[in-house]
């Protein structure tokens, strides 16, 4: 029966063969080994005094690499007709310091400063969206505490970032897409994030019994100077008695409002003065605006 059903579907097959790269299948074949055969095989209890739970960050690596990945083929699938807005949304998803750092190098050959600065806010506000997601997966009492201000902060940085990007600039003329993200479904990738979360794990929980809370959120200002991902992981992960949720709400706040200025930062520094100097004055408002409610920092 299987036998016949192959022999019917084989022009199919080959037809489809054709049409897609090997690499994709090979990525395909990346992430069944992540979540199919790796995931069910790791050990679902903690280990050592950090209390680190294998199955738990490995959980982690194939949520975060879902999202990116998910991220990477809308790109793949819109390359022919993705404009310089739509890199800015699905590479905010895939990373948005990653997307910043593009769009500021593209930038600074193109004198369209209202137009990348507004993407760069946009894909700033994508990350908000991001958290939610991650945080509804891992923490859900996060999410419930953190969801209302991070999706007006999407809003805000999607709607003011698009309204910002239609003012006029000296050059109007359509801009061609070149940003094209690497492939998250490495395995030396995955790897290698995952040994990032174990380590700023070990240093989040060292920090809360040294240096208590004043130490949490000085590490995640400086965390936020790269990726936010790991960390933000490692907050979802601490536990509940050593540190409580008003403490590692105000930890992810400050992570990503630290992440936002090292993003202006990264613009200004890279991009055409004007798209630098007006994507820094946008990123350091998010970051305010993301400070801004006593709210999310009491106790």
């Amino acid at each position: 029966m299987a036998s016949a059903l192959l022999l019917e579907s084989k022009t199919a097959l080959e037809g489809l063969t054709k049409r897609i790269h090997p690499g994709e299948i090979f990525s395909l074949t990346n992430f069944l080994v992540l979540t199919a055969v790796i995931l069910p095989i790791v050990p679902k209890r903690d280990f050592s005094p950090f209390q680190v739970n294998p199955f738990k960050t490995w959980l982690v690596v194939v949520a975060v690499t879902t999202v990116s990945y998910g991220s990477y083929v809308l790109q793949q699938l819109t390359k022919p007709k993705g404009g310089v807005l739509l890199v800015a949304i699905l590479g905010g998803a895939y990373s948005s310091t990653v997307t910043t750092v593009a769009l500021a190098k593209r930038a600074s050959r193109e004198d369209q400063p209202h137009h990348f600065s507004g993407a760069i806010l946009m894909a700033s506000g994508v990350m908000y969206l991001r958290l939610v997601i991650f945080l509804d997966l891992f923490n859900r009492n996060l999410m419930i505490r953190l969801a209302p201000p991070f999706l007006g902060l999407a809003f805000v940085a999607l709607a003011a970032g698009w309204i910002w990007s239609r003012r006029p600039d000296a050059r109007s003329e359509a801009v061609k897409r070149e940003f094209e993200p690497a492939n998250p479904l490495e395995l030396r990738a995955a790897f290698l994030f995952a040994m990032l979360f174990l380590a700023r794990l070990v240093v989040t929980r060292l920090t809360v019994v040294h240096l208590g809370r004043p130490g949490v959120y000085a590490l995640a200002a400086i965390m936020g100077v790269t990726d936010v991902d790991p960390f933000i992981m490692g907050i979802t992960q601490a536990t509940p008695s050593l540190t409580p949720l008003a403490v590692r709400s105000a930890s992810i706040v400050i992570a990503a409002a630290s992440n936002n200025l090292a993003k202006g930062i990264y613009a200004y520094a890279m991009a055409h003065r004007k798209t630098g100097a007006r994507s820094i004055c946008l990123l350091i408002g998010l970051a305010a605006l993301g400070l801004a409610p006593p709210i999310w920092l009491s106790t």
